[in-house]
């Protein structure tokens, strides 16, 4: 490997690696979200699609069927099916979560309204599951109807969850796996069932994905309290200001004094916010050693993923996908 590798995303170097499959699931995904009965459906998809997230999750069921030697088109199928649940989700994300900002853009509520990215939402999940059946496999079908289902049931939670500081880990863990892992799992899982790979190599995607969803999440989360907003497209604190209760302030909780849990109480429970109250609650967490903590669940779930891939055959994709796993939790460092 020159220098050059090294210094490259490891995102980067699967986007080079896949550009030509990658270039597939964009024709792909542009003939699909196409509608000629409803011309805000292309215009709503668009404004996201084009928006240019990193694509991971469809490059991730890419590399894991390359990873299996397999040499059939429908690879791209399931990662534009991916990519298709992953924007689905986030216009349904930014309709509950009333956001105003995506990947740095206005919110396709803001710009249209919420009617329409719900509906939009709900098209776009039709349109994966076409998209699914035409691989032909009813194991593929069951995995992602699966996560789809797991996807929701983690918004679900979360509305219960986010504002309740009773929430512990575990639930914490829930929310997660449903809302961010589930699809991580189910598109590195998926890419080895097309290519027909043995079941403990399905199960080692599965886990890979798993592990590495959840470092991604916690990390996000982490951010939210210190990241530059450049970094993650959205705000410090963000998570704060929505009320949410993430693995940093469940930490801080855990270890709050009567005074720091009253504080807890009246900004994530009750909601009353004023200024200084989130450089209050980084303060907090710091005097708790939370935010080291976090890290420290991030860093062992990274392992995890990078220990799940030994059961994967060699390839050099392998190898990009243990440096991703590294470089998810190296942006909290």
């Amino acid at each position: 490997m020159g220098m050059i590798d090294k210094v490259a995303k490891p995102q980067d170097v699967l986007a080079a690696a896949l550009s030509d499959e990658m270039a597939a699931v964009s024709r792909l995904i542009r003939e699909r979200m196409a509608s000629e009965h409803a011309p805000r459906i292309p215009e709503v998809t668009a404004h996201l699609v084009e928006a240019g997230g990193k694509r991971l999750r469809p490059m991730l069921t890419l590399a894991a069927a390359r990873i299996c030697g397999y040499e059939g088109p429908y690879h791209v199928h399931l990662a534009a099916t991916v990519e298709f649940i992953h924007t689905a989700t986030l216009l349904h994300d930014d309709v509950v979560d009333e956001s105003a900002r995506r990947r740095g853009r206005p919110t396709a509520n803001l710009l249209w309204d919420n009617k329409s990215s719900v509906l939009v939402g709900d098209y776009l999940f039709s349109r994966s599951f076409q998209l699914m059946v035409e691989t032909g496999s009813l194991r593929v079908l069951d995995i992602l109807a699966n996560a789809s289902a797991t996807i929701a049931e983690g918004e679900v939670l979360q509305l219960t969850a986010a504002q309740d500081l009773g929430t512990g880990e575990a639930v914490y863990l829930q929310v997660v796996r449903g809302k961010t892992a589930a699809l991580f799992s189910a598109a590195t899982e998926v890419g080895g069932v097309i290519a027909g790979a043995p079941e403990a190599v399905t199960r080692a995607l599965f886990e890979y994905g798993d592990c590495l969803g959840i470092a991604f999440q916690i990390a996000d989360d982490l951010l939210d309290y210190g990241g530059s907003s450049a970094a993650i497209g959205k705000n410090t604190g963000d998570d704060f200001r929505e009320r949410k209760v993430t693995l940093p302030v469940i930490k801080a909780v855990a270890k709050a004094s009567t005074e720091e849990r009253a504080f807890w109480v009246r900004v994530i429970e009750k909601g009353q916010q004023a200024d200084g109250d989130l450089a209050h609650a980084m303060a907090l967490m710091e005097r708790h050693g939370a935010m080291e903590a976090a890290r420290d669940a991030a860093r062992g779930w990274a392992a995890k993923a990078r220990q799940a891939l030994m059961a994967v055959p060699d390839h050099p994709l392998r190898q990009v996908l243990s440096d991703l796993a590294d470089y998810v939790v190296s942006r909290i460092d």
